[in-house]
């Protein structure tokens, strides 16, 4: 078939056939996609098995509960988060601490305080490092924002993240800090480690498939928010790593690169309270204001909550 016979096939199996209530955007989408699908079907020749075997990959993907790391590993996220970029730019929006992806691993509901949270319960302090990341939330003209919500997650030293993992503590390394009076935040924890997809999981299969690796550097996540401000989803990756600019995930951008310095001054050491060197990670956070005019930040999808 060619194009044309194509969309008239697919309007008339799923426009014409319609005798209820149409949601129109659903059918926008689904017309457009299935006449895509068709078109690759011609194109590449797909065969049946080809074709359900396909469909079997995605079954087992969502029982699996990795369509978000898949989503991720085939730079989907990355791609919407160019084309946010692309939307800002021509609303006029510049500037703002970049955006990255969100990644599938967020729990919402974890402890909150103000200017300062530890974040781990302790069980990893005797054999990875401590880590201090702190920093301050301000606009684009530098003008500290008290009371901004930073919401922060991240693996323990093994690569793995509370509430997937259930030998962790309910939330361990996932804190809720609002900015003091300075606009200042500091989370107490320790060293992420980067992760890899499950060796046997089905994103794995199919980066295997494309000849591809399926790791991630050493990375810390933030939801960053303030009323009047638009909401940011971002994070850092670690200097120093080697996966920090082959991330499978693209998650890596200019701007979001940290140094995790080696704090051994005793006096310091002290100061913060700690009886060992640590490191440190100074990420500081620029918010945007909120504009009539500019697509929203706030991005809908199924989150894990604890």
């Amino acid at each position: 078939m060619n194009r044309q016979q194509i969309d008239t096939l697919v309007k008339k199996m799923n426009v014409d056939t319609a005798t209820g209530t149409v949601d129109a955007r659903v059918q926008q989408i689904a017309v457009r996609l299935l006449g895509d699908l068709f078109q690759a079907i011609e194109d590449l020749d797909i065969s049946q098995s080809e074709l359900w075997k396909g469909l079997e990959y995605f079954t087992d993907a969502g029982q699996a509960n990795e369509l978000g790391l898949l989503a991720a590993g085939l730079g989907l996220e990355h791609y919407l988060d160019l084309r946010a970029d692309e939307a800002d730019a021509e609303a006029g929006i510049t500037g703002g601490t970049p955006r990255t992806i969100e990644g599938p691993l967020y729990v919402s509901g974890a402890p909150e305080s103000v200017g300062f949270a530890r974040m781990d319960d302790g069980s990893e302090s005797d054999h990875i490092d401590t880590l201090i990341i702190e920093g301050k939330v301000t606009d684009a003209k530098g003008e500290i924002i008290p009371n901004a919500k930073v919401e922060i997650w991240h693996a323990n030293g093994l690569g793995n993240y509370s509430f997937f993992d259930k030998t962790q503590s309910d939330f361990n390394l996932r804190r809720t800090i609002f900015t003091d009076a300075d606009g200042k935040y500091t989370a107490l924890t320790t060293m992420p480690v980067g992760y890899g997809c499950p060796p046997q999981g089905t994103t794995q299969l199919v980066l295997n498939k494309l000849g591809r690796h399926g790791n991630r550097p050493s990375h810390v996540h933030y939801f960053v928010s303030a009323p009047g401000y638009r909401k940011l989803t971002t994070q850092f990756n670690i200097e120093g790593d080697q996966y920090l600019w082959d991330d499978f995930a693209f998650a890596t951008r200019e701007g979001l690169v940290a140094t995790a310095e080696e704090i051994t001054d005793k006096a310091e050491i002290s100061r913060r309270g700690l009886d060992k060197a640590f490191k440190h990670i100074l990420f500081n956070i620029e918010l945007v204001q909120d504009a009539d005019t500019a697509p929203s930040t706030e991005v809908e999808r199924r989150r894990a909550s604890a």
